[in-house]
């Protein structure tokens, strides 16, 4: 695995809030909070164990992974809020340098393959009902899409060790080629129309979907044949890092297939998709609409806070190492999440990623969530926003009165302000 964060993104220099000192006795609030991500797949294999012990007492079990992605996670959200504090910058070394952080991520990956294992053994039972070989699959496939944001924190790491290991939290989903479109396709093209990863305004999720699977998937192969060229190898080399991820993926599911039988397909291949469109789901929403402006020269400026939509809702956020703080990770690819921080001017979601889900799969429920507030974002002015080229002229015409008030409400908004500041 040679594969590591561009030179331009790494030297990339986004201004950040306000530094404070830290005290010499500063500690991390939330440091035990985070084993929360690895107690997910350990949440998972607990209730599967429940229910291979009591199949029809515990029959509900078998739907553990849906009902905490789309309901106990949201609810938590909304009665324990948000927290927008931030780590004291002159802790950030220290932060970067705990290695409890590292082992923490890296935890989840033996408890999400015991947990899917345990997953495939009781759906390929005869005994198990069609009901609950469905909850089954949506289990295993929830916590294995979560899985992916374990390979997202690895991944981004340049030691060998954690790509691999990145690779490794992939493979029960077989979307390892994501190791590679993520670090060198989306973070070069993210907040662009040519980003398959960033949905546009006007664009359903159900739309979106096709597009940045199959447009992931070409973008790696592209990105990997040229890495590969230019070290005079060809695409069947060894080295090839998306044929090492799949080899990966097509090991585990063998070997699952070789123990469990063949009746263990089906449910890898169905959790497989699913965990995969829970990940696209949450591409879809952290840049929906949000466009990056080209300057005088063509080039597209670079990535700022302003380019994705954050969240701080905590539940979610100790769940998902941080992901929802995506504007600090965007501006610095290889901050780790324990570091990752709020920006008072980056667009902010209504809810946490959990609780945007149900809205991104019911278009209607989420353009009237989401579309305003890319409205408002831009100060009413349409020509910034990433349009779906093919809506835009109807949208444009629908919003043309809102846009109008808004962009009035921010003129006089900005007047005032500097009214005041001279």
């Amino acid at each position: 695995m040679n594969a590591k964060t561009p030179d331009n993104l790494q030297s990339h220099k986004i201004s950040a809030p306000a530094e404070q000192d830290a005290p010499s006795n500063w500690k991390d609030p939330k440091r035990y909070m985070w084993l929360l991500g690895p107690a997910l797949p350990g949440i998972g294999l607990a209730a599967l164990t429940g229910y291979a012990l009591a199949p029809k007492k515990l029959k509900a079990l078998a739907w553990t992974g849906p009902a905490l992605v789309h309901g106990i996670i949201p609810a938590l959200d909304r009665a324990i809020g948000e927290d927008k504090s931030n780590p004291p910058e002159s802790a950030v070394k220290t932060l970067e340098q705990d290695k409890y952080y590292d082992r923490i991520v890296k935890a989840f990956i033996p408890t999400q393959y015991a947990m899917t294992f345990m997953g495939a053994w009781l759906a390929s039972r005869k005994s198990t009902p069609l009901d609950d070989k469905i909850g089954l699959t949506l289990t295993v496939g929830a916590i294995n899409g979560v899985g992916i944001n374990t390979a997202h924190e690895l991944g981004h790491k340049s030691n060998k060790m954690n790509k691999l290991l990145a690779m490794a939290a992939l493979a029960p989903t077989g979307y390892t080629h994501f190791v590679v479109e993520h670090n060198f396709g989306h973070h070069k093209r993210v907040a662009t129309p040519e980003d398959p990863a960033s949905s546009r305004m006007g664009e359903s999720f159900w739309k979106f979907l096709p597009r940045t699977v199959l447009g992931g998937i070409k973008s790696s192969i592209k990105i990997e044949k040229a890495r590969l060229a230019r070290k005079g190898k060809t695409f069947w080399s060894l080295d090839n890092e998306l044929l090492q991820g799949w080899a990966m993926s097509a090991g585990f599911f063998g070997a699952t297939t070789l123990v469990c039988g063949p009746r263990a397909v089906p449910f890898l291949a169905a959790q497989a998709v699913y965990g995969a469109s829970l990940l696209e789901s949450v591409n879809y929403i952290e840049h929906y609409g949000l466009l990056r402006q080209k300057d005088k020269h063509g080039k597209y400026v670079r990535t700022q806070p302003e380019h994705s939509w954050n969240s701080n809702h905590i539940v979610t956020n100790l769940f998902l190492y941080q992901l929802q703080r995506h504007s600090d990770h965007h501006a610095h690819p290889q901050r780790s999440y324990q570091a990752l921080r709020h920006f008072e001017k980056a667009p902010q979601l209504p809810g946490g990623y959990a609780s945007m889900l149900l809205p991104a799969y019911l278009p209607q429920w989420w353009y009237e969530t989401m579309d305003k507030r890319v409205i408002d974002h831009y100060e009413g002015d349409l020509s910034k926003i990433n349009w779906d080229p093919d809506r835009k002229e109807e949208l444009m015409a629908k919003y043309a009165d809102y846009a109008a008030e808004v962009g009035v409400e921010a003129k006089a908004r900005r007047e005032s302000e500097n009214s005041e500041a001279a």
